[in-house]
């Protein structure tokens, strides 16, 4: 495997230093680096490892928004919902959605038609159907566990989701590599070097590399941290107004029960009014979202038991049948939102539109705000200023029209039909592989085919295989054991936290990636130790 960080690292001289590599930072690093600039792409941790892993993984336009008047931000979502569709489609799917609507709800059937009608308008040439009025017993036939009592009507609409958000994170940032740019996870940025009131590069901490401090130069810094977008700055002396006014959101995930819809549901809260969703997603059911200040590290964000009463009660609420407990939560997550801070504004008011501040240095910016919907065009925004802040004339963007590396090939359904057709391993398994990596699928299977180990699976649940290990360490810029199993293989988000297949992936790493017994055990400690998170709490 190629070493982590290049030796030549201080003596490289870069265009841009990307700071965070979750979408936001690794659409940028992408975008700009199909363009010809020299990027390097830094984060504390993994790809996509905070905010972007711990959203509702949803592709949509933001019917809420229309409530806020922002239209211009729906038209734009839209927008990208269809590009998402186009260029990652082994990633987003669509993803019919039912809004129930009963007496006494702060949004009546006159409100939910309006809104639908304004969101089929504002997504003209959609591939997607436009929406559908429904009565109740229409309604009660897609979803027959949905609560009677005052069901009035319901809207059936489309958008899409993103079942594996951290994967679209992670192809984002290996195109960019493919493309020449340089990708170093672990690496912790310190300080912010300026000099003449112009900012010239960084210097972080390579934890893998027991802490040792390296240097990098570029004339300009994007800082794209997400929820730490303040704590760069102050850590490098180059803090200003606060930037971030940061909500947290929570979600639990439960097994499927007796009358659980086989479409996602779109509920109004009948503690709040909030949009509530229940979402079927990789076999589970997601439930959520929550929307509260938060002020602490967002390092330490996980669901408390007060938020995870409010969406099991919700649930309870719209669908009687469930019953559920925190007992039935096989695990929950918290992330926090990198809003704009907006004082005492209600929370939900605060706009989801994002923004790129600039600092009192010369060359440095700040990605405020922002949603995974919208990544791509953020890239294509923040790329474009780059190149005003170089001085240099900015070659057209294509990354709407570029598949991302999952969907290069010419037609993708034959390609997945063909793929698992043919595969040496069973069928599950290789439609497993589709599905997380598209049509990279295949190099996993040369693995596979090369090595009989490789063939084993390392979770029954799932059907992952040992070549995806492998794959992971050397192919997918996984450092841990954690990356793999969170982030490249999507094991973790199995029902048992991927806690099934650790050892298992572990003894894969030992024997075709050269870990000791002390790496394999540290890895696994670490493991263990670190998705404890996820479990309910008390």
């Amino acid at each position: 495997m190629p070493s982590r960080i290049p030796r030549d690292l201080e003596d490289a001289r870069f265009d841009v230093i990307i700071v965070g590599a979750g979408i936001n930072g690794a659409g940028v690093a992408r975008d700009a680096a199909m363009r010809g600039l020299r990027v390097l792409l830094l984060d504390k941790g993994d790809l996509g490892g905070a905010t972007t892993a711990w959203s509702s993984r949803l592709i949509h336009g933001g019917l809420r928004y229309l409530e806020h008047g922002e239209l211009g931000l729906v038209r734009e979502s839209l927008r990208e919902r269809e590009t998402l569709l186009r260029v990652a489609p082994h990633l987003v799917r669509p993803l019919p959605l039912l809004i129930p609507v009963y007496r006494g709800q702060r949004r009546g059937p006159l409100a939910i038609r309006a809104g639908m009608l304004a969101y089929d308008l504002l997504s003209r040439g959609k591939s997607l159907p436009g929406h559908k009025s429904l009565g109740p017993g229409a309604a009660l036939e897609l979803a027959p566990g949905l609560r009677r009592e005052g069901l009035r009507s319901a809207a059936l609409f489309y958008d899409a989701q993103v079942t594996y958000a951290e994967r679209l994170a992670v192809e984002n940032a290996l195109d960019a590599r493919a493309r020449g740019a340089t990708v170093v996870t672990y690496a912790r940025v310190s300080k912010l070097s300026s000099e003449g009131g112009a900012v010239t590069g960084v210097e972080f901490e390579d934890a893998p590399g027991g802490g040792q401090l390296r240097a990098a130069r570029a004339p300009v810094v994007l800082n794209a941290a997400g929820p730490w977008v303040d704590a760069v700055l102050e850590s490098g002396g180059a803090r200003g107004a606060r930037l971030l006014g940061g909500t947290k959101g929570s979600h639990a995930v439960v097994a499927r029960f007796e009358g659980a819809p086989g479409l996602a549901l779109y509920v109004e809260a009948g503690a709040d009014a909030r949009p509530f969703f229940i979402l079927p997603w990789d076999g589970k059911l997601l439930l959520g979202t929550t929307d509260s200040r938060f002020e602490g590290d967002p390092d330490r964000v996980a669901a408390s038991g007060p938020e995870l009463d409010y969406i099991l009660g919700e649930t309870n609420r719209a669908l009687p049948s469930a019953r559920l407990t925190r007992e039935r939560v096989l695990y929950a997550y918290a992330g926090v939102r990198p809003l704009p801070f907006a004082g005492a504004r209600d929370e939900a008011a605060v706009t989801r539109r994002h923004f790129i501040r600039p600092s009192h240095l010369r060359g440095l910016f700040s990605v405020v705000g922002g949603k995974l919907t919208t990544y791509r065009s953020l890239a294509e925004e923040a790329t474009a200023l780059i190149f005003q802040q170089l001085g240099r004339e900015a070659p057209p963007c294509a990354t709407a029209r570029t598949p991302l590396p999952g969907a290069a090939v010419a037609d993708f359904d034959a390609f997945g039909e063909a793929f698992v057709g043919q595969s040496a391993l069973p069928r599950d398994s290789a439609a497993r592989l589709l599905k997380v990596y598209g049509a990279r699928a295949a190099e996993v299977e040369r693995l596979a085919r090369e090595h009989a180990g490789l063939r084993a699976r390392i979770s029954e649940e799932t059907g992952t295989v040992g070549a995806e290990v492998v794959h992971a360490f050397r192919n997918e810029l996984a450092e841990t054991l954690a990356d793999c199993l969170l982030r490249r293989t999507m094991t973790g988000l199995n029902s048992r936290l991927g806690l099934d297949a650790a050892a298992r992936a572990a003894e894969v790493a030992q024997q075709f990636l050269g870990w000791d017994d002390a790496r394999a055990a540290r890895e696994l400690e670490g493991y263990q130790s670190h998705v404890e998170r996820f479990r309910p709490r008390t």
